[in-house]
This record gives C-alpha cells, structure tokens and sequence, in this order.
C-alpha cells in the first residue's frame, strides 16, 4: 500500500510537471491584454469559482475552522499570494527564457529551506542529482538565447524572490499536509488568493476611476483563454497536485519535477510548433532526467535500512 501510494506521488508529480510547463507563455499572453494585478485577481476569481461548486454541494468536505487559518494563513501568503505577485510583475521586467532560467534554482532553495526547518536529510548522491537537474535546464536556456539573454536587476531580483517564496510555500505544505487533506488546503488557498487580489485590484481602480477597465480583458478571446488555463490548470490543478505529492514524499524531491516542465515546453515546440531541436537540448534533457530520477531514488536504499534499524 505504501509503495502504491509513492507510485501515485511521483505519477502527480509528473502530471503536474506537465502543467507548469506553459504558465510563462499565458501569462505574457494576458499582460498583453490586461494588467499584473488584473490578471492575478481574475485568475483566482475563476479559480475560487471552480473550488466553491463542489464544496457547497459537499463534494469536497472542508473541515478547516477559523482557528486553523493562523496556520494556513502563512502557506496562501508564500503560494499563491506572493509567489504569483513576484512572478507576474517580474515577467513585465525580464523574458520568459531569462526566468526559466532562474526558475531551475528552485530545487536548490528547496533543498537547503527543507534541511533547516524540516530536518530532511538527503545523500551526497541526491545532492549531485539535483544540482545536475539544475544544471541541465540551465544549460538548455543558455545555449537556447546565446548572447541574447541579459539579465534585468529589476525583474531577476523578483524572480529570484518568487522562487525563495514557492520553496517555503513547499516545506511548510509538508507539514500542513500531514494535518489536513490537499483538497482542503487547496480551497483555502484559492479563497485567500481570490480575495486579497481581487481587494487589490478594484481598490486600485476605484482610486483611479477605471472600474470599467477591470472586466474590459474579457472581451479578448486571448485574455480568456489564458485566464482558464493559468485558472484552472496552473492555479487550482497545480495546488492540489503539489499539496498532494508533498503530503506523500519530501520537498526536496518534489521540487526536482519543477525542471522537468522544461522537457515539456522543448516537447510542445516541437509537436506544436515544429521547432527543431539542437544537440543541447538532447544534451540537457539528459541532464534533467538524471537528475530528477537520482534525486527521487539515489540513497532510498540507505534512508529504508535507517528506518528498520531504528525499528
């Protein structure tokens, strides 16, 4: 039964690994249209909407009281309260490549977070694994721009910072996790989202007297279907399915599959697209798929006998 259970972890993982692989493309196709903030607040908006239907209808039971919002509070500010703030307004200031490139340290800040507070202890092998991960999406992004790519102090600043905010987002949901169900957290943390950006985003308008500006997006057919994706897939879909896997195996492990969406990116260009790919990309797909799979496995061996031992 355990085993099934971590064979389900890593299929999420995977799963959600597919997803996160377009959010920096909808969003720059959003901003075309829209604001930052605007986006941020009707994307929870549709997320809320999405999560309220089934809880009403007690699909998803809710057993959260008031007095248990001290706790998840913090984990909705880290993710998606901060996080998606940084994130979008860092991408008004840097390109998509420049931020999946400083995306790929996740895994490095999640690893270093996770081994203060959480005590997980990983070997020298998973270490390795994970900075060739890291490695490999890097290399990608690298030779993909050549001289084209100069960092924003600005923008990298903001992603760097998005990143610092979705690592502790990942080590405190390994803890909450062990209390209350994905789905639970996950309606938590849309419900916040919904709410503190949506009181953002009007307050700004009514300040300005462009309330009409707020639903104006939604007559570009580009605007909404950008919405419904970073909506329901990369807001609600990739919260239950990260609060899922970490309620099943490490954080450290679970932010390896972060790199695994450029794979996903190199492989919708090529499908979609009809982009060609280079020896690099061979050369880096390896990298990242090593990687993430010395990470998930390398010293599994070891961490089982320590347990018996101490058994």
């Amino acid at each position: 039964m355990q085993n099934k259970s971590v064979v389900n972890a890593y299929l999420a993982a995977i799963l959600y690994s597919i997803i996160i692989g377009f959010p920096f493309l909808f969003v720059k196709l959003a901003l075309q249209v829209s604001t930052p903030l605007d986006v941020i607040a009707h994307r929870f908006t549709i997320s809320f909407i999405v999560m309220l239907i089934p809880v009403v209808f007690g699909l998803i039971p809710v057993r959260i009281k008031w007095t248990d919002l001290k706790r998840i509070i913090p984990l909705a500010l880290f993710y998606p309260a901060i996080f998606f703030v940084l994130q979008v307004f860092g991408l008004q200031h840097t390109t998509s490549s420049e931020a999946g490139i400083i995306q790929a340290t996740v895994p490095i800040f999640t690893l270093l977070i996770a081994s203060l507070f959480l005590q997980e202890r990983s070997s020298g092998w998973q270490k390795a694994s994970l900075f060739l991960s890291v490695a490999g999406v890097i290399y990608i992004f690298v030779m993909k721009g050549n001289s084209s790519i100069h960092f924003s102090g600005v923008g990298t600043l903001l992603i760097v910072l998005s990143c610092l905010s979705f690592a502790a987002y990942s080590v405190l949901a390994r803890s909450l996790t062990k209390v209350w169900k994905p789905l639970e957290l996950t309606f938590i943390m849309m419900s916040l989202g919904f709410v503190c950006f949506n009181i953002l985003s009007l307050t700004q308008h009514l300040g300005n007297g462009t309330i009409s500006a707020f639903f104006a997006p939604w007559s570009d057919m580009r605007f909404v279907l950008a919405t419904i994706y970073l909506s329901i897939l990369s807001s609600v879909g990739t919260a239950f399915l990260s609060n899922y896997v970490l309620s099943k195996i490490e954080a450290t492990k679970m932010s390896v599959f972060n790199n695994l969406s450029t794979l996903i990116s190199m492989l919708a260009g090529v499908i979609f697209l009809q982009e060609e790919l280079g020896y690099y990309h061979y050369v880096g797909a390896a990298m990242i798929i090593v990687g993430v799979i010395g990470t998930s496995f390398l010293g599994q061996k070891r961490q089982q006998t320590q347990s018996i031992a101490k058994s």
